[in-house]
């Protein structure tokens, strides 16, 4: 009895194998590109006044065709001997000197016009990380690299009825600042009903300086990074050992772009974090206890 399966043809897989043409299929290029996201105190000049805190968003000035001299994620080609992690690490040191971080995969794009030069499918990757311990240093083929104040707001939105068709359109505008220079792109989400399920499909109306379908990637990867921030304690891999539970709600403030009722917020998080013997003390301010993270939870 032969114990080789064999397919239509006759073939044993060692046999299809030796056979096969890999060049029956057209082979797109796979990139990797990563969202390195980082909370920083911005300085006030009144001593009395807390420092406030800024969401920051790593990105990399390319130095060549196409988009060059343009703002884009750090990225790049994935080798045909390596998995899409170890291109994103690679490549992530490569470009901007930065390792030993952790990346989440986001997710995969797609559309076959996202790239001029040919069909890119590229995975995006997720990290929050504690920028004051990471040397940022940009590499041969990116003239600059540097951490960009980002914000990103619904600025509008409407709703239209057509017959038993209903639809919703909101736009919302995405801002990077770094020093004097200011990218702008605007996205529109549109709701897709079919039937009783709906999805929402995003588009860029204005790139606003940020390459190729950067801008895009950029909204999905903070909306992603809210809703995290909600269910997750990702947003303790930004505090240090010790600090205020004041501190720590900035944190959750900045990257959820709204304000926080204070009650609310201590009762959220009493379960994630230890109280201990510790104080901060700051000139023009009342000693405050500190608490450390609690993983028990």
């Amino acid at each position: 009895m032969n114990d080789k399966v064999r397919d239509r043809m006759g073939l044993t897989e060692e046999e299809f194998l030796a056979q096969y043409d890999p060049g029956k299929y057209e082979r797109p290029s796979v990139t990797v590109d990563m969202l390195i996201f980082t909370v920083t105190d911005v300085e006030s000049g009144n001593y009395r006044k807390l420092p406030e805190k800024a969401l920051k968003l790593l990105m990399i000035k390319r130095a060549e065709h196409p988009c060059i001299g343009q703002w884009a994620l750090p990225g790049g080609f994935v080798k045909m001997d390596e998995s899409l992690e170890e291109a994103a690490y690679r490549e992530l040191k490569e470009e901007t000197g930065i390792e030993n971080v952790y990346l989440e995969q986001l997710y995969t794009w797609g559309d076959p016009r996202r790239d001029p030069r040919t069909r890119v499918i590229s995975t995006s990757y997720l990290s929050l990380a504690d920028s004051s311990g990471l040397n940022i240093k940009a590499s041969d083929d990116a003239d600059d690299a540097c951490w960009f104040t980002v914000t990103y707001r619904v600025f509008r939105e409407q709703k239209t009825v057509d017959g038993e068709n209903r639809a919703i359109e909101r736009f919302s505008r995405l801002t990077l600042r770094h020093g004097n220079e200011t990218l702008s792109a605007v996205l529109r989400h549109t709701l897709i009903s079919e039937g009783k399920l709906g999805r929402w499909e995003t588009s860029i109306e204005d790139p606003g300086g940020i390459a190729f379908d950067h801008a895009r990637i950029i909204a999905y990867g903070i909306e992603r990074l809210r809703n995290k921030v909600e269910y997750t304690d990702i947003a303790f891999s930004l505090m240090p050992q010790y600090f205020t539970l004041t501190e720590l709600q900035q944190v959750y403030e900045v990257i959820l772009d709204k304000e926080l009722l204070k009650a609310n917020f201590r009762r959220k998080i009493a379960n994630r974090v230890k109280e201990t013997n510790r104080y901060k003390t700051a000139a023009g301010h009342r000693p405050s206890k500190l608490y450390t993270y609690c993983p028990e939870f």
